[in-house]
């Protein structure tokens, strides 16, 4: 079992209170975590906020690189973790530790890289014999507050760019998935991180996020969740940065000349990886009704062979959804959709935390399955007879996130890359790829516009100063 305290000034403190975390699947319990109190979050903020480190790029480089080395060399037992608090299956949680030790890699060389500017100033009749420079420098305090559908990967997306760019920290990860956030922030200060440059906080939402979000000590609040509460954050949060990263309900156009096997290979990965917990997960089929059939058939049968059950099975491509809760939610959209005229195709048989992979064929784009967020493994099929059509029902959503094509006919592809009201756009590959430094993030209810990813966030979490020299330019 995994037992952390919460994190201050470089020690694990327990309070006296705990959060017991039980496995999705079997419910057993498999680590708790101390809780914390209003009083000791207000503390806690105040005494990272008057932290100062000031780590050369090479020891933040080497600090990172050695979390990423421990990360590749414990994999089994990392990836194990995760599943265990997530109920995730091995095979999804082998793939995360993967992108977290990618996240690490990257944070690492970015942070040698200078990316300061220079400006002659004898550009204009107003000029000067002088140059302007630009450099950059970390805020005061940041707080980050992560979810529990990648309970690493949000994590390290939040704390590696921090520490590139000589950032302190206060995290609050999901109370659903806490383990993995404690043991990356334990190895953090193991691999030689600074007391206090990172602090992580535990407990209820009143008691912990409501005085960080309202906090005017902290300068940036970066969040991953749900489109509710980062509106809430928005509304409640004062002065400050928000990079919020929300919810979605990503659509693939699959074409009249899309390849219909490769248009279902990528409709597997892209729905039913991370039992569909992603918010850039697969909610939409929008599917040409010349292939509609022949797609829909060859997508049910490739489904019906998806091994779903037990994560701890190395063979189980799906494991559980979050908790009971979310998988009745998920068959009560689905059934609420075949009253409504869907046809279901596969699965929708549910058993505690456990959905079975399901596919629902006929779907209109107003049902609730496919117009609220379903945070699981489905895929929805909706039918369109042309590409405006389906342009249309794509950009008919409140969610901005990202989306695909599977198409060769570069005018159509073109036009769906110009069209579709999304921050991503990828063509014949799941609307859910891409590299850990690549800027990503949505616009409309899906985010604010601002960018995640390694080199955009490192931006976000930096102050630019100006300042201007001399220049002889004999």
């Amino acid at each position: 079992m995994h037992e952390f305290g919460s994190i201050i000034d470089g020690r694990q403190v327990i309070s006296g209170d705990w959060l017991v975390v039980s496995n999705p699947f079997s419910k057993k319990v498999v680590g708790r975590v101390a809780v914390v109190n209003k009083e000791t979050v207000v503390r806690v903020l105040e005494e990272t906020r008057h932290c100062r480190v000031r780590l050369t790029r090479y020891k933040r480089n080497q600090i990172l690189n050695s979390m990423a080395s421990h990360i590749e060399e414990q994999a089994g037992s990392v990836s194990q973790m995760i599943s265990d608090e997530s109920g995730l299956s091995l095979k999804d949680t082998a793939y995360e530790v993967l992108r977290v030790s990618d996240v690490l890699r990257f944070a690492a060389i970015q942070c040698l890289e200078d990316d300061s500017q220079v400006f002659p100033c004898d550009v204009s009749r107003n000029g000067k014999s002088r140059r302007i420079y630009t450099t950059r420098f970390p805020l005061n305090l940041m707080a980050a507050i992560t979810p529990f559908n990648h309970p690493m990967n949000q994590v390290a997306h939040k704390i590696a760019p921090a520490i590139a760019t000589n950032n302190t920290v206060v995290l609050k990860p999901s109370l659903k998935t806490p383990l993995s956030a404690y043991y990356l922030a334990q190895l953090a200060l193991d691999c030689g991180l600074p007391a206090n440059m990172l602090n992580v906080v535990c407990g209820p939402a009143t008691e912990v996020a409501e005085p960080i979000i309202r906090s005017d000590l902290v300068e940036l609040i970066t969040f991953t969740g749900s489109t509710a509460v980062g509106k809430y954050i928005a509304l409640n949060a004062g002065y400050k940065r928000l990079i919020l990263e929300l919810g979605g309900s990503s659509a693939m156009l699959v074409l009249e000349d899309a390849d219909v096997a490769q248009a279902v290979e990528i409709a597997i990965s892209g729905t039913f990886k991370n039992s569909g917990q992603r918010c850039t997960a697969i909610r939409r089929l929008i599917v040409h009704q010349g292939i509609a059939d022949d797609f829909a058939s060859r997508l049910a049968e490739a489904v019906s062979h998806l091994k779903y059950g037990d994560p701890s099975d190395p063979n189980t491509d799906v494991g559980t959804v979050i908790d009971e809760g979310s998988a009745v939610e998920m068959e009560s959209r689905v059934n609420d959709a075949i009253g409504r005229g869907a046809r279901l195709l596969q699965g929708n048989q549910r058993e505690g935390a456990l959905y079975a992979p399901t596919v629902v064929d006929h779907v209109q784009n107003h049902f609730a399955l496919v117009a609220q967020e379903t945070f699981g493994p489905i895929a929805s099929i909706i039918r369109v007879r042309t590409l405006d059509q389906a342009i249309q029902i794509a950009n008919d959503t409140p969610y901005g996130l990202s989306g695909a094509v599977v198409s060769n006919h570069w005018p159509s592809i073109q036009r769906v890359i110009n069209e579709l009201e999304t921050g991503t756009v990828n063509v014949n590959e799941a609307p859910s790829y891409r590299l850990e430094w690549t800027p990503f993030g949505g616009i409309k209810n899906s985010g604010l516009g601002y960018k995640e990813g390694i080199i955009e966030a490192m931006r976000s979490m930096t102050n630019v100063k100006t300042y201007s020299l001399p220049w002889d330019l004999a």
